[in-house]
């Protein structure tokens, strides 16, 4: 029986796991399943990663979205162990993983040694701190839930905190430093995110609702807008350097309107726990700083018995997603270089990206199960979105959706942004079952407050 071992269970791992498993699996005892399907991975659940900005602005309760990785396994007929990929011998072609321990209890399960036949490494992408000081310290990544957690927490106790007690006194040569006639007040509580990419974008945005529902709820008497600043600042001359000039254009004009404050070309050199200091010598008070600033490849993937790797860490792969030196071990997302014909860089780390791999996979390991030569991966550019809250969206679709390029904003862009995730959720329960969770979630929206308040 074929193995089939893929470690990551985010967008495409999971998305790849669910369908080799209804393909080769089986969920019936009496069946015996065609191939063997083992999903790795170091967490219990799983979400979509693109909705932590959500969980951290407190507008999506995690434990509504999250799937249990062993109950989808058990749904689809593959297998799921827990834990963390710590090793691999490509020459005996088996993996270590690491053991699972818990705060409380200790130790669950100990180091295990599992054997493939293939091999599919999925296991996305990490928080890239490039090396400045006081970053990884004092700053919050949005990689995982408990960190969007811990942040949504951190914002609402700064706010109770602000109303009861007297501001301290700004530093001398701080941003904004002195009220001026015809100048906004300084805010009681300034948030910083470090880097305008659409992570960075989307959380500014999500903020600005948040601070005006934990005032409307009575957690704080601030004003939303002037007492609560928010702080956008990229290093390129403009937001959202990786999608067209136009999006980034209408996406500065909304969140300007929304009272966010850009800082474009500034080079952050220096974080400490109440301030950020850029290169060209400026001050920005911060009392609480997000750092989504890029993206680079899990440490343990320049490390996994040779497998080429590039500057950002990830395994460079040919088109047809296989290593460079081992026809047996793939990768997909965005842990993986893949080519990009006619392009100068590789196919980018985006969600779409991770799908369309994990479609193209699946037909690819079928084909290679027949002893047919595998095909090649072409990235089909859909275009971006960016969800600016309920506020609004924006974004361009380009390519296959209407046969050339077209920037969309307003009620429409958020519909095509919205989709998106109900098509991942269609992906891993098929589209009936999409259905059903869109109406639960609509009514367990109708009953519960827009943020959550704890």
């Amino acid at each position: 029986m074929h193995r089939f071992i893929i470690v990551g269970g985010g967008a495409g791992g999971l998305e790849l796991a669910t369908r080799l498993g209804d393909r080769f699996g089986s969920t019936d005892e009496k069946t015996p399943p065609k191939a063997q399907v083992t999903l790795i991975d170091r967490n219990p659940t799983h979400i979509w990663k693109p909705l932590l900005h959500e969980v951290a602005a407190g507008s999506m309760d995690p434990f509504t979205q999250e799937l249990e990785y062993a109950a989808q396994a058990l749904w689809h007929g593959f297998e799921f162990q827990q834990g963390e990929l710590v090793g691999l011998n490509r020459a005996k072609k088996t993996i270590t993983v690491g053991p699972l321990r818990d705060e409380h209890v200790g130790e669950l399960l100990p180091e295990r040694e599992l054997e493939y036949d293939t091999l599919i490494v999925a296991i996305g992408s990490t928080t890239h701190f490039f090396g400045v000081e006081g970053a990884q310290q004092n700053s919050i990544a949005l990689d995982t839930v408990g960190q969007a957690e811990l942040f949504r927490k951190r914002l609402i106790a700064a706010c109770m905190r602000a109303e009861h007690f007297a501001p301290e006194p700004v530093a001398a040569g701080a941003d904004d430093a002195e009220d001026e006639p015809g100048v906004d007040p300084v805010p009681r509580i300034q948030v910083a995110i470090v880097g305008a990419g659409a992570t960075g974008v989307e959380l500014s945005a999500e903020l600005r609702n948040t601070a005006q529902v934990l005032s409307a709820y009575g957690l704080h008497k601030l004003d939303p807008k002037h007492d609560i600043g928010i702080v956008l600042i990229e290093a390129g001359p403009r937001i959202l350097p990786a999608l067209q000039e136009r999006v980034s254009i209408a996406t500065a004009e909304l969140l300007t309107k929304l009272g966010v404050k850009l800082m474009t070309g500034e080079t952050v050199a220096q974080v400490s726990r109440d301030s950020i200091h850029t290169a060209s010598g400026k001050m920005i008070r911060a009392d609480l700083t997000v750092w989504a600033a890029g993206i680079k490849a899990p440490a343990i993937l320049t490390n996994l018995d040779g497998l080429p790797t590039n500057r950002l860490g990830q395994l460079t792969v040919r088109r047809t997603l296989q290593t460079e030196i081992d026809d047996n071990v793939f990768a997909l997302g965005d842990c993986a270089a893949c080519p990009w014909p006619g392009n100068e860089r590789n196919v980018p780390p985006r969600a779409q990206a991770a799908h369309q791999q994990a479609s193209f996979l699946f037909k690819s390991l079928e084909r290679m199960l027949q002893g047919k030569p595998l095909p090649e991966y072409t990235y089909r550019d859909f275009g971006s979105l960016v969800s600016l809250g309920h506020y609004s969206a924006v974004g361009n679709l380009m390519g296959g959706l209407i046969g050339g390029n077209m920037l969309i904003e307003g009620l429409f862009a958020r519909f095509m942004y919205m989709s998106l995730y109900r098509l991942h959720v269609a992906a891993l329960h098929g589209y009936a079952r999409m259905v059903l969770d869109t109406v639960a979630h609509w009514l367990r929206r109708s009953t519960a407050p827009r943020v959550k308040l704890h």
